[in-house]
Order: C-alpha cells, then structure tokens, then sequence
C-alpha cells in the first residue's frame, strides 16, 4: 500500500489534528514525520477538547498504531506528561505507540540555548516557541544529537554530559541567560527517559515499510505548515525542519514512490503565530473580528496570532511545492459576519509591476496585497452537514478557492467539534 499525506499549506494552525482525527479510521496507522512540541493539533471529542504536541492525532481510535517517526524532536518531559493524560482517560498508549530509536532528544540545555538566543535578538526576535526544537535541530545536523535509541547504551549519560557541557560553553557567549533551574529540569529529563523506555522503540524504518507491504494503509501526519518549512517557508521567520510532503520520505525513511494522496489543509482566512512576513495581514478591526471569532491563540504558546484574508498566490505556491491532491478547507464558518469576505488573488511590488507568484524575499521586499471582494453568506453555516445545504454565497466562495487553486475541495469544516465536517468528494 501507498502512503497518504497531511500538510498545513499556511503558517500551521490550520486544522490539520481534526482532519487527521476524522480520517484515522480509515487507515491502520497515523505517522508523524517532522516538528516536535511547538505543534499544538488540536481535537474536540464532545465537549471535550485534547491537544497533542508530539503524539499522533491517531491516538484516540482504537486499533490504529501511532508512530513517531525520526524525522521527529522528541522533549522527553512533554511526551510523558501527553502520554499520562491520555492513559489517564483509558488510552492504552502503549499498545497504540511506536517510536522511532532515530528521533533525536531535546535536552534541557536546547531550551535554555533556545531561550537565550531568542532574547538576545531583541526586536529580530524569530517568535520561536521556546521548546529547544531550532538547538535541537542543529545537534542533529551538526553529528552532536543524541537520539532515543542512545538511551539503551551503557554510555548513555555520559554522552548527555558531553553534549550539555558542550552547550554551557556556548551559552557563555550570551550576557542575559534567563533564570533556569538545570538541575529540576535534568532530574526531570532522566525520569522522563526511564518510562519513555518502557514504550515500544523500534528502528522504525524497517518497521513502517514491512507495514505497507503487508497491505496496510498508513496516514502521514505533518506539523506547522509549509510557509515555516526551513527550505521553502519565509525565512528566516521559519521552523526548523521540512515541513512539506518530501518531509514524509525525509521523516519516515520511505521513498518517495510511496506517496500517494496529499491532502493539503487551508483555513478560509489566513493565520500566524509569532514573527515574520504576512502580506495579508489585518491591522485593523476586521482583524481583531476574525481573532475573537475564530478562538486565534496559539495552541502550543497561547499567543494571539496574527490574522488576515486569504491569499491565494501563496497558496497556490504551497499546493505546486507539496504535490496537493486535495484540498480540506476549515473554519469557514468564522466567516459567517463577514461581509464581504476579501481573497488576495495578487501582489504590488515597490516598483508598482503586480505579480501572481511569491516573491523570494518577503522579508526585505514590501509587497501589497490585491484583494477581490467575494460576497458574504450572514448566516450560520455551524449545524450544515451537506455541501449541498450551505448558502449560495459560501458555496461559490468554495467554488473561487477551487478554480482559483485548481484543485478539488473535498472537506469543508464548519465548527470544530468531530461531526463539523461536511465530506465533498
């Protein structure tokens, strides 16, 4: 069997733990391939609502196994605290969780280094998440990390000490350190790791394509969004690994030939958390409308994130990079006040030339937004569960995204709960 996929095709938070959650049953395993804690995938069960930061959305259907894949940065602390909360409500974590012995260690040194190095850029600052997930990124492609699987060897602290001395060194660079208490937090660390150990780690790799050829079906699950991807994203202002659908084969050790269906996830305006370029951003009241309206606060950090319309040569970008099948359009229903709704179809440069295509640079270079109204629907579209059902105006926005972005809207969420969701395949 083949792999399918799911990308964020903005800046993250686009919904992408609900559209998992409702297509788990459908497949045996959901595989995380890349990011770590500063994910935050949010699902509602009832009234009930989980956020997962490492764990797969896939946790919470029976007969469905969850890997964490070696792509993955692993806050050993975070993991067990998700995984406590989840036994707690009667998950049997550890008959449903595989991680990979690849998937490198944040340590408590990353944080702290994570930290200082924000703080000490001022107004530069990046906006990260402060979860040691850049520091860690760096251990690993600098040949420095440790890795889940190091935690078998007999060596194994002394290879920790070796990497934290190592970064006391480089913090010493540094003339504000913020206050942290390095010995709570590694006696915490090294507990953590004790019962992490006792959960099922694999070499992974293997693990995963003996799964495919035995027929099984297997869900990709990526964090943030392809705007943050370290290659393609808006960098600097981006998160430390690959974001994209060549993630997956990056993340999960599969070749490429195995993917199959890229389900690229947009919300019906668009978001960002922290720093970094937003052409269509609101800095008005609209703005701050569709913050309240839509519950805009970062999962992970529970910042406000910055808000604006829809832009769609930015997604058009994102959909050519990730090879997007599909496309599952959400919180179309915090548009339901908004009269008109505004999409961004181009961009002005300085030169006043208009352009369809991202620029390069959209750090150093001011482009304007060019927006077309498209009419509102002033009714709650919440309770609609036929594609059929909605009103005129909201279908033929779905029916603008389609033409615009070339590519088929099968889902429509319109309320966060599970049963929200309108199926138009």
């Amino acid at each position: 069997m083949k792999i399918d996929v799911i990308v964020g095709l903005q800046w993250g938070d686009e919904g992408k733990g609900k559209i998992v959650d409702y297509l788990a049953p459908k497949y045996d395993m959901v595989a995380r391939f890349q990011g770590g804690p500063n994910a935050g995938h949010t699902i509602k069960i009832g009234k009930d609502q989980y956020v997962l930061h490492i764990m797969p959305s896939g946790i919470f259907h029976d007969n469905m196994l969850n890997l964490i894949g070696s792509g993955v940065v692993i806050d050993p602390v975070i993991l067990m605290k998700e995984i406590s909360q989840l036994e707690n409500i009667d998950i049997n974590v550890k008959e449903k969780l595989i991680i990979s012995q690849k998937a490198h260690l944040i340590l408590p040194t990353h944080k702290l280094i994570d930290a200082a190095s924000e703080y000490s850029k001022g107004k530069k600052k990046i906006g990260s998440t402060l979860k040691g997930i850049g520091p860690t990124y760096m251990d690993k492609t600098g040949r420095n990390g440790l890795r889940v699987g190091d935690t078998f060897l007999d060596n194994f602290e002394e290879k920790y000490q070796i990497l934290k001395d190592k970064h006391l060194r480089f913090l010493k660079q540094f003339e504000n350190i913020p206050d942290f208490d390095i010995e709570n937090e590694e006696k915490r660390f090294f507990e953590s790791i004790d019962k992490l150990k006792k959960y099922k780690i694999l070499n992974a790799e293997y693990f995963i394509n003996e799964f495919l050829d035995s027929g099984k079906k297997v869900l990709a699950e990526g964090a943030q969004g392809t705007m943050l991807d370290v290659n393609h994203g808006t960098y600097p202002f981006v998160t430390s690994s690959n974001t994209i659908t060549a993630g997956v084969s990056v993340g999960l050790g599969v070749a490429p030939s195995r993917i199959d269906k890229v389900i690229g996830i947009v919300k019906a305006y668009t978001t960002r958390v922290g720093s970094g370029p937003f052409p269509t951003e609101l800095h008005d009241d609209t703005g701050e409308m569709l913050r309240q309206k839509g519950h805009e606060f970062g999962a992970t950090t529970g910042r406000k994130r910055r808000c604006g319309w829809i832009d769609i040569p930015q997604l058009r970008y994102s959909i050519m990079i990730n090879g997007v099948t599909d496309i599952a359009l959400t919180k179309l229903d915090v548009l339901n006040d908004f009269n008109p709704v505004k999409i961004g179809v181009s961009y002005m440069l300085e030169d006043n030339t208009i352009t369809k295509q991202l620029p390069y640079d959209l750090v150093n270079i001011k482009v304007d937004p060019i927006y077309e109204d498209h009419p509102g629907w002033n009714q709650d579209i919440s309770k609609v569960r036929k594609i059929s059902d909605l009103p005129e105006n909201a279908l033929s926005y779905i029916e603008r995204l389609k033409n615009d972005l070339n590519t088929r809207i099968s889902y429509v969420s319109v309320g966060p709960e599970r049963s929200a969701l309108i199926i138009n395949e």
